[in-house]
């Protein structure tokens, strides 16, 4: 299953709001969005891309009802999800944990294209297995330009078969949080300041 949804966020307007596949979205205030999946997805096999556009002038808050969750399909292990971010406005970006259950291995692109004006929080959560698993795959690659610069080129894997995978003490829960153009803000990890405006903070450990 392919799943899409574009939420255009314009100045003293309510969000421009389309979808299709197994994720529908719902304003729940002037200025927030939830996703709420109609189907199960991401199976193995299944793909999800989400667009945002935040106009200059206007916020957006984007959440979601409930934590993703990525199971093996009958045919592929592997799902799919692209983020497309481009922010003028003031983006807050923070949806519930995605769990790697089972064997399922996930791959997660997020491209970030921010103007000047642009204000920025984004957080990803997610958690390798349910209770007594460990065999899930995640990878999560972000990139991030400010006014056709780069600003951030960063990737993370856990679980089965990555780079830090360890029997006795490999992570299996991450948190990143890139914040721009804040660079004083207090999270659980370590926060390092970027060279063109803004932080990045991480935190790797054995549950979120």
């Amino acid at each position: 299953m392919h799943s899409e949804v574009v939420i255009i966020a314009r100045a003293n307007r309510s969000p421009h709001i389309e979808s299709a596949g197994g994720i529908a979205a719902r304003r729940t205030e002037r200025d927030t969005v939830h996703l709420v999946s109609s189907a199960a997805t991401p199976l193995g096999g299944d793909s999800i891309h989400i667009r945002l556009v935040v106009e200059a002038g206007a916020r957006l808050r984007l959440r979601t009802a409930a934590a993703t969750m990525t199971l093996p399909g009958a045919a592929t292990t592997e799902s799919h999800a692209g983020w497309t971010l481009e922010v003028a406005g003031e983006l807050d970006l923070d949806p519930l944990p995605t769990i790697v259950a089972a064997t399922s291995a996930h791959f997660v692109t997020t491209r970030v294209t921010l103007a000047d004006s642009g204000r920025l929080r984004l957080v990803e959560k997610v958690q390798i297995g349910r209770a007594g698993e460990r065999q899930g795959f995640w990878s999560g690659a972000l990139s991030a330009d400010i006014d056709g610069k780069p600003l951030l080129r960063h990737r993370v894997e856990l679980g089965n078969g990555s780079l830090a995978d360890d029997e006795i003490a490999a992570p299996k829960a991450s948190i990143s949080e890139l914040h721009y153009p804040r660079s004083d803000v207090e999270t659980a990890g370590l926060t390092l300041a970027l060279a063109g405006g803004g932080c990045l903070s991480t935190w790797q450990g054995a549950r979120l």
